[in-house]
């Protein structure tokens, strides 16, 4: 119910934060009708507003903040993962390492600040709660009294938690797969006009809307392949609690197990010969005929530990993928290099230069 709620609250927040990335680009485009834009940082801006709106509302600027301090988080994340394989290299960066727990504490600052401001206002009867934020406290309060407990179901740090990883998560997710998927397109051009052709059809230049994306096969298919391909997440760890039998092989409680879905995704006797190229045909007939083995594709996870917020990532990538394909046609760019690297997520190491052109 939360997820269904939340995601009805974004949809506006997406067409508003697509329709303002549009327009910014046809400003850095201007009259000669084309030029070569980074979109890695464009798509993190755009995933770092519609968290920002959807999850915290009125407190939007606060959430900018989280976003700010998250972008530099990574790059320090970089920076210390880039220091820590140089040769000869004996200690680690303390001020690198000082300026990352700072960052983290003043995250769960501003986390527990708004927290505390939304419960204030909902006591006097002064919350909107259109927003994540608001479903939580509200399904919290609701959940409580279900229980008829005196303690409420989530703490303060619960709420927190969820919000992080709503918010972090969220944001990087939707970024690298918006990201990859124009980088793959730009290298298929063939696959970007059958893409637009199917936006088209859909929406004419209209502004695309839930109904239409539910509609969009081919845009669907290509999305699934950049995430078999490039994978946001590139492994999942999973703890036993309990012992159980893997492959006739027994695994008392507290185990590590790591599940390394980008080289399942690139597993030849699963996938075929073709696993390394990019082909969205494979997913014609839906995911659970695409590969040999079922489940073999699994970038948000599977069964009752996936990820809730996959339904969200994917119709905001539809949603901005439709307009800027509605809008703009685009190339790989020759300062462009491919360098994909697991950070928190599968980041562009050295970003992602493409060429725009107007349409």
């Amino acid at each position: 119910m939360r997820c269904l709620v939340a995601a009805q609250k974004m949809l506006p927040a997406f067409a508003s934060c697509s329709d303002e990335l549009i327009a910014r680009w046809a400003g850095y485009v201007g009259s000669d009708g084309a030029r070569e834009i980074d979109v890695w940082p464009e798509f993190q801006n755009l995933t770092g507003d519609v968290i920002s709106r959807t999850a915290f509302g009125s407190s939007f600027s606060e959430g900018r903040r989280i976003f700010e301090i998250q972008c530099e988080q990574v790059q320090n994340l970089v920076k210390l993962m880039n220091t820590l394989y140089l040769p000869g290299f004996r200690f680690l960066p303390t001020q690198l390492n000082r300026r990352l727990k700072a960052n983290a504490r003043e995250v769960q600052a501003l986390l527990r600040g708004i927290v505390s401001k939304r419960e204030r206002a909902m006591k006097e009867g002064r919350a909107n709660n259109d927003d994540l934020l608001g479903v939580l406290m509200e399904s919290n309060i609701a959940e409580t009294r279900q229980d008829g407990s005196s303690e409420p179901v989530m703490t303060m740090d619960d709420i927190i938690g969820e919000l992080k990883l709503f918010y972090f998560a969220g944001m990087d997710t939707t970024a690298v797969l918006l990201t990859w998927t124009m980088v793959v397109l730009s290298a298929h051009p063939e696959w970007q006009e059958r893409a637009r052709e199917e936006v088209r059809r859909v929406f004419g230049n209209n502004r695309p809307d839930l109904d239409g994306i539910q509609q969009l096969k081919t845009v669907t298919m290509i999305l699934y392949e950049v995430l078999r391909l490039y994978p946001p997440v590139v492994q999942l760890d999973r703890q036993t609690h309990n012992e159980v039998e893997l492959g006739g092989v027994t695994y008392p409680p507290g185990v590590l197990l790591s599940l390394p879905i980008v080289f399942v995704h690139h597993d030849k006797d699963v996938w075929g010969e073709d696993a390394d190229e990019f082909s969205p045909e494979r997913f014609k007939d839906g995911v659970s005929r695409a590969s040999k083995d079922s489940p073999a594709f699994f970038p948000f996870g599977w069964g009752p530990r996936i990820c809730v917020g996959q339904n969200f990532a994917l119709v905001e990538a539809k949603m901005a993928l439709s307009s800027i394909l509605q809008h703009f046609s685009f190339a790989l760019s020759q300062s462009y290099t491919h360098a994909p690297f697991p950070v928190s997520t599968l980041q562009p190491e050295h970003g992602a230069h493409l060429m725009l052109k107007k349409l």
